[in-house]
């Protein structure tokens, strides 16, 4: 029940303090519960923000928001990040773009 600001930032913020960890020499296990939750965030953020959303009603961000995130978990010369993310699929559409991403 937490504002879609503070829902979308959730995300990164593990991945910060994950990176943190890889920076200091740990290989690190990243869990995401549910990806899908860090993309209905956005679509509300985005829609705060007034922005048109795309015609299947996500941000028109989408891609370039997930892309960052997932090229994050990555892995350096001194750890490492593995993430392990669950996938909701709304109504088991493929066909769906949030997915996709």
């Amino acid at each position: 029940n937490e504002p879609p600001g503070n829902r979308l930032r959730v995300a990164l913020t593990g991945l910060t303090m994950a990176e943190k960890f890889r920076d200091e020499g740990n290989d690190v296990l990243l869990f995401v519960d549910n990806i899908y939750r860090y993309t209905l965030a956005g679509t509300e953020v985005s829609a705060l923000l007034g922005r048109m959303p795309s015609a299947v009603g996500y941000q028109p961000t989408l891609a370039e928001e997930m892309g960052t995130l997932q090229e994050r978990i990555t892995s350096t010369k001194n750890g490492s990040i593995t993430s392990i993310q669950a996938v909701y699929v709304p109504a088991d559409d493929l066909t769906d773009p949030s997915p996709a991403t």
